[in-house]
């Protein structure tokens, strides 16, 4: 089965509002076993609309649209599906009552414009939406089927579970799809190319390999096609058993695990604790680290020493130190995380000092380098990074590498994995 995902609103095309919704339902009906051809944003146009669903048709048999149900005169995706299926709005005393019961509950006065939602398109199929004020709508058509939701994300996702999904297992339950995603930091991609391509050339016809890279982190998907889940999982399972023998130092979780999840889990399991002291990063690392919940168990504070006077201050790095070596520098972040540990009575410490950008570097020390150091029992380690011009971008490079760091000493110190 092949679909195709049409988006509507000006604001998704000016890059105001990122396009979430359509992310989100490719990966649905990937995982449903349905083909994505295309997704096409449009703008709040009849026109535009227009030639957007007539493309679509020729083409897939699943389209789903989102965005333009609402209650304001920018909102017209009704009337262009009325015009497409040569149909007229007539109200809907269900969905009336729907309404009404949602602005009751919310204690607010119902309003003429909110009222006008009532109204669908004869001969639609229409799709209850508990969660706001506009239903979903169905169409069917030579053989195809449209569906046309809110372009609010909750809302059209629980149209997606509770109508369209449904419709697809019950319609169509072909050939499925499992995907496998082996989490790795500290190789770039071409590295890691060349390290596992012997396994990459015994892979079965079956499995498609991606590299998926992003600032730090390289992520490698593993798709397999078929009707069999047990037999394809098991086939995958295989593959990675095979894989990680690669990549034993480079490995760290599946799927959609966080880094910081992962290193959440190990100091639960050992009991110890972790603070930071962060320069370039600016508390990026304590924000990535405190948005695991529970982890407040394990993550004792940090300490944002910016300029140097705090390092000097607050973290008792001598200042003939930050003269002699640079702030930059083995030198002064062994100390920051040292100090660090005392200070918030830690047994783990990481820091960090850098040039994230654009400017402050120099010959010696160019944009881009990023000492970070991991302090705790019986052990001070540091290394010293060289990421790139973008500043963003190194400021994730270096929280990836500083996790990435402190999880190798806590398998190595703490046995934990």
């Amino acid at each position: 089965m092949t679909s195709e995902i049409i988006t509507i609103g000006d604001e998704l095309l000016i890059g105001q509002v990122i396009n979430t919704n359509a992310s989100w339902m490719a990966k649905a009906l990937n995982e449903s076993g349905v083909d994505v051809r295309q997704i096409t944003s449009v703008s709040d146009t009849g026109d535009e609309i227009t030639r957007a669903l007539r493309e679509a048709e020729e083409r897939a048999d699943l389209i789903l649209i989102t965005g333009g149900l609402g209650p304001t005169n920018d909102d017209i995706t009704k009337d262009v599906l009325c015009k497409y299926f040569h149909t007229e709005l007539v109200n809907d005393n269900k969905v009336l009552n729907n309404i009404q019961g949602f602005f009751q509950r919310k204690g607010l006065a119902l309003t003429e414009l909110n009222r006008k939602q009532a109204l669908v398109p004869k001969g639609s199929t229409v799709i209850d939406n508990p969660l706001g004020t506009a239903p979903g709508l169905a169409f069917h058509k030579n053989g195809k089927l449209f569906v046309a939701m809110p372009g609010v994300p909750y809302e059209m996702k629980h149209i997606m579970q509770s109508f369209v999904l449904p419709w697809l297992q019950n319609n169509y339950p072909g050939s499925i799809i499992i995907h496998k995603t082996i989490m790795t930091q500290g190789i770039g991609e071409s590295f890691l190319a060349a390290k596992i391509a012997p396994w990459v050339d015994g892979l079965p016809r079956e499995i498609k390999l991606a590299y998926l890279p992003s600032p730090g982190i390289v992520r490698l998907r593993l798709s397999i096609k078929g009707k069999d889940r047990d037999i394809m999982k098991r086939l995958l399972d295989r593959e990675v058993e095979k894989l990680m023998k690669y990549i034993p130092e480079y490995f760290w979780g599946f799927d959609d695990e966080k880094l910081e999840a992962v290193l959440g889990k190990m100091f639960k399991k050992t009991g110890k604790s972790i603070c930071t002291a962060e320069s370039c990063t600016g508390g990026y690392v304590a924000h990535r680290i405190t948005g695991v919940p529970g982890s407040s168990s394990y993550f004792k504070g940090s300490v944002i020493a910016y300029d140097n006077h705090v390092k000097e201050n607050l973290l008792k790095v001598p200042p003939d130190l930050i003269e002699k070596y640079g702030a930059v520098s083995r030198e002064v972040v062994e100390k920051m995380a040292e100090e660090a540990c005392k200070l918030l009575d830690s047994d783990y410490a990481i820091s960090i000092s850098g040039i994230a950008g654009p400017d402050g570097g120099s010959a010696e020390k160019p944009v881009g380098t990023v000492w970070i150091a991991i302090a705790g029992p019986d052990v001070l380690e540091s290394k010293k990074f060289l990421f790139g011009d973008e500043r963003d971008r190194n400021i994730v490079r270096a929280g990836n590498a500083a996790l990435g760091f402190l999880r190798s000493v806590l398998i190595q110190k703490e046995g934990a994995g």
